[in-house]
């Protein structure tokens, strides 16, 4: 026997169930699942998602077999209903719809009432005894099919329906009568006619597949790839087309359609939820044509609404509709949202699927869902989207509120935010204590804005993608960024930003929303977040089923102090260097890097030795014990030198140096590839006295900090960039040195581990080598992505969007992680380093340390630890315990663990 093309359903039987999402498509499973428990459903039948696949790969042609089965499956449906399909005197009418294995709401096209044409029309209208229903019915499916099947424009048949409306003094379309929409249907078929030069079809087997054909094709639109992309949706994935008979909520005033949800998806209340019409189709519900009404009293007092609800006005099917959510709720053990159709007092459901709903939605369904008894806490953590948390931690556009989208960028760090536009770092520090709300504007940022960026409420950048450093930066503040918004040009001397032909200028004000990208002219109302007694509940349970520690990416107090709050065990990554662009040490960095000599440069470091003992110390007092990784100092020394004209002046002559000789040197400083160049443990290794500073500031921390609070201090120090064990093992002898030293003067003891970041390739292939003195690898994932693949990730945002359109990756790499080649690497740097380091501690400090798809790719290979920025914390505390919990029924997880 070949393959099973048609999948058929209904009147209490199905081919399929709830299980095969995955081939039949979200709504062809569940329109399975509820006719085999019985519910009233509409016969009909799904073309899997295999046929789409088959479609695309063989030249948009289908299998030989396939139109044999549908034939059969339309003949079975026709036995169900007591109709035929095509007949002049009892047609059978179908829908057309898609069906994704996960809902893509508004993305795929969809065919209601075919099978009518100029014969079976009146067929309908004899059948029904009502005439005005079946030629409204007509006009609707032209209408549809002209649409999504003829890619004619539906503005068109709006204008000759409204033409309509306006000759004869009508203000809705129930008031058209029969013989008035045959003169539309009429004008209707005109258009269709002059704009693609033959008839619209009138043979319904010809509108079938005419149908199903733009369903397949609906997969490839421009708005469904868009959405696959934002929302990691894989195009091998497919559509199945689900064929159903039809149902009508428009036959009268015994007949209604709606939508509900089991329980409130705004914030998760317990009761049916939902809006229905008396005498309307389902599109007309969400067309906004008429006004809705809602389904329950309850819910009408708390609208204030005095439309009667479906519970006041059809009792009897309402309670059948209430009795079918408590056995779908039952069934599914989820919040439901579910269509359906009465048609002559008869209740049909026409689909049932997993509700969208807020995060605060989410969290109280689980949590009350465990209460009640339906699922377990594991079930609990896994229905709530790790990501969506989001919303709960930073401010989110009122939805309801007006916005002027001037352009899009990526959405780089959460929140949304609105101030007016400045172009500096210092003037947005300026205004901002002048308590003014700023959003700052960068063609790209640098280390030298994080004053600015500290200052702004939120960040806009024309270049960089998701992890560039205005990215970073943001995320580790909690400020909303959109980045690589290339449509806009920001020119920072001018003061001017350029979007569509509009020109802003400094103080003009913007709202950017850094969840979507989109930024918008003129300020736009936000609502602020709330946490809930269930956002404490789930983050309980999730800290007792995850194995894997989170820690935080932080180097300021703030910082810190913040990830504690949100539950963050330790840091990660103190980057250093951000302690070095305070204001008031600039100098004093730059004086060291222009020293020529070895003694003028220690002298300069004298300088900066306390201040970073003070930095230390008060992140080893928030933190309280627990572990504090310190990356010494990382990037090219040209990031800290001066460039503008006057900043070289200025520094020149604080120095008291020749601003000649200040060109000169930083001439001779310049790179042409600074990433890959003098940066990291090179800069080390040449200049040892920058790391020996460095190490005494973090012992003498530990020290001090132990004897003020008399609780331990292990600090962590981590050596960046190491490709070999030679490096590594010259640079731990400077600190171990200069540790020592510090420990004899001060008569303490205090533990203390070196280890590196494993961010280039090298180091991950000889990892076996670089264990032999490495106590500890925190891979550095947003490096090692950039050098793996030899893209940078600072301008990759212009072409990865093509990448992942094209398939070539699934989603951007330095989001999620590339699991095959760079996930490779860190897989060998695992299993070789604990070949020769068994207990060596494990963890990843990049931004894929927040990110859950990567989180679960990082519990498979036995990471003991990920580390993000501090509003990232309770993300990746969730996708960690859900990464347990699947690597658990898995048995996929490949972990150790370390005393």
């Amino acid at each position: 026997m070949g393959q099973k093309w048609v999948y058929q359903f209904g009147n209490g039987q199905a081919d399929g169930d709830a299980s095969m999402k995955n081939l039949l498509g979200g709504k062809g499973a569940n329109l399975a699942e509820m006719s085999s428990l019985g519910l009233p459903v509409p016969s009909g039948f799904t073309i899997p998602t295999d046929v789409c696949t088959y479609y695309y790969e063989h030249e948009l042609k289908y299998p030989d077999n396939l139109k044999d089965e549908v034939n059969i499956a339309i003949r079975s449906i026709e036995a169900d209903m007591g109709a035929t399909f095509g007949d002049a005197n009892n047609p059978l009418l179908v829908s057309v719809r898609s069906g994704a294995r996960v809902s893509m709401p508004g993305m795929m096209d969809t065919a209601l009432n075919l099978g009518l044409n100029d014969i079976t029309v009146e067929g309908l209208a004899k059948k029904s005894g009502d005439a005005r229903f079946a030629w409204d019915s007509y006009r609707r499916f032209i209408q549809m099919y002209a649409d999504v099947v003829m890619d004619l424009s539906h503005h068109d048949f709006e204008e000759i329906l409204e033409a309509h409306k306006e000759r004869l003094g009508y203000e809705n379309d129930t008031e058209i009568t029969a013989e008035q929409w045959k003169e539309i249907v009429a004008e209707y078929k005109e258009l269709v006619e002059q704009e693609l030069r033959r008839p619209f079809p009138e043979d319904v087997q010809e509108q079938l597949w005419g149908a199903i054909s733009a369903v397949f094709g609906s997969w490839q639109t421009p708005r469904a790839v868009t959405y696959r992309r934002i929302h990691s949706i894989p195009e091998e994935w497919g559509t199945a087309v689900n064929i159903q008979s039809m149902v009508y909520g428009n036959m009268g005033e015994d007949c209604a359609t709606g939508v509900a949800f089991t329980r409130d998806p705004s914030n998760g209340e317990n009761y049916f939820y939902g809006e229905y019409l008396v005498n309307a189709q389902g599109e007309d519900v969400v067309a906004g044509i008429r006004t809705p009404q809602s389904l329950t009293k309850k819910g009408r007092e708390m609208e204030g609404s005095e439309l009667l609800s479906m519970e006041e006005t059809m009792p009897k099917v309402f309670g059948e509709l209430a009795d079918v959510r408590l056995k779908l709720e039952a069934h599914y053990k989820d919040m439901q949202d579910i269509e359906f159709t009465v048609q002559q007092n008869k209740l049909y459901m026409l689909q049932t699927r997993g509700g969208k709903r807020t995060a605060a939605a989410a969290l109280k369904i689980a949590v009350d869902m465990v209460d009640e008894g339906m699922i377990t806490k594991e079930e609990a953590l896994l229905r709530i989207e790790a990501n969506s948390l989001d919303q709960l931690l930073h401010p989110t556009l009122d939805p309801y509120a007006d916005r002027d989208v001037l352009g899009k960028g990526l959405p780089a760090s959460p929140g949304a935010a609105s101030g007016k536009l400045v172009f500096t770092a210092d003037e947005a520090e300026a205004r901002a204590k002048n308590e003014e709300d700023v959003i700052l504007a960068r063609t790209e940022t640098s280390p030298e804005d994080i004053h600015g960026m500290h200052a702004a409420r939120g960040i806009l950048t024309s270049r960089g993608g998701m992890t560039s450093h205005a990215a970073v930066v943001a995320r580790g503040m909690g400020r909303a960024c959109v980045a690589g918004a290339g449509s806009m040009r920001i020119d920072a001397k001018a003061k001017t930003l350029v979007a569509q032909g509009q020109t802003f200028h400094e103080g003009d004000i913007i709202t950017i929303d850094g969840s979507t990208g989109e930024i918008m002219k003129g300020a736009v109302p936000t609502i602020q977040p709330k946490l809930s007694g269930d956002f404490s509940t789930i983050m309980k349970w999730a800290d007792e089923t995850r194995r894997m520690k989170v820690r935080t990416n932080a180097e300021t107090p703030a910082d810190a102090a913040n990830a504690i709050k949100f539950g963050a065990e330790g840091i990660g990554l103190c980057r250093t260097e951000h302690m070095f662009f305070d204001p008031k040490r600039i100098q004093k960095v730059r004086e060291m890097i222009f020293a020529e000599t070895q003694s003028a440069r220690e002298e300069a470091l004298e300088h900066l030795l306390p201040e970073q003992r003070g930095d230390f110390e008060q992140l080893f007092k928030i933190m309280e014990g627990l572990p504090v990784t310190i990356r010494l100092l990382d990037p090219p020394l040209h990031e800290f030198l001066p460039h503008e004209d006057a900043d070289i002046k200025a520094f020149a002559t604080t120095a008291g140096l020749e601003e000649d000789h200040v060109k000169r040197r930083l001439g001779e400083l310049a790179e042409t590839n600074p990433m890959l160049g003098h940066r990291g443990c090179r800069l080390g290794l040449t200049y040892p006295e920058i790391y020996a500073m460095q190490a005494r500031a973090i012992i003498e921390a530990a020290v001090n900090v132990k004897a003020e609070t008399g609780k331990d201090v292990i600090p962590e120090i981590m050596v960046p960039l190491i490709v070999s064990l030679k490096e590594l093992q010259v640079l731990k002898q400077v600190i171990d040195q200069e540790a020592t030293a510090v420990l004899e003067e001060k008569g303490i003891r205090v533990e203390y581990l070196v280890g590196t970041m494993i961010e280039i390739p090298r180091a991950a292939l000889m990892a076996d080598e670089i264990a032999q003195d490495a106590v500890f690898f925190s891979f550095g994932t947003n490096d090692l992505t950039q050098t793996a693949l030899g893209m940078s990730r600072d301008d990759a945002a212009s072409f990865l969007p093509s990448y992942v359109d094209k398939g070539v990756f699934g989603t951007d790499p330095f989001v999620s992680i590339d699991k095959n080649g760079v996930g490779q690497l860190v897989e060998i740097a695992v299993e070789r380093g604990q070949c020769t380091r068994p207990d060596i501690k494990l963890g990843v400090c990049g931004e894929h340390g927040g990110d859950p798809a990567s989180i679960e790719f990082f519990e498979q290979v036995g990471l003991d630890y990920v580390s993000c920025s501090p509003f990232r914390v309770p993300i990746a505390r969730l996708a960690a315990a859900q990464a347990t919990i699947r690597a658990g029924t898995s048995g996929r997880s490949n972990v150790r663990k370390i005393a």
